[in-house]
């Protein structure tokens, strides 16, 4: 992942960039208990309510794969499926840390 190709991207400095990943992560964090919280109590409503949540704010910062991934969670909660949601996020988990580590938090 390059962050100055990434902030470049979309018509950001490095430095603001990376604060805009930074809280990226931390609501990131939020965002993934309340998706996890959703799954394990079968909530489709708002297991595609935090899923669009990560979606956008991934997408926005060009965090495409990241943004992929939340896509399918939102698309299949909203048709009222959540069998794979568990194993999806926790793939989205593994892409949030990556992206913590590689901010340094």
């Amino acid at each position: 992942m390059n962050i100055g190709e990434l902030a470049e991207n979309i018509g950001l400095e490095e430095d603001e960039y990376l604060e805009l990943v930074e809280l990226f992560v931390e609501t990131g964090m939020t965002d993934m208990d309340k998706l996890q919280s959703a799954i394990d109590a079968g909530n489709a409503e708002e297991v595609a309510r935090a899923s669009h949540s990560l979606k956008g704010a991934s997408s926005n910062l060009g965090f495409m794969e990241f943004s992929k991934v939340a896509r399918e969670i939102n698309d299949e909660a909203r048709e009222g499926r959540l069998d794979g949601s568990s194993k999806s996020a926790g793939v989205l988990k593994e892409k949030l840390n990556a992206i913590a580590d590689i901010i340094g938090k």
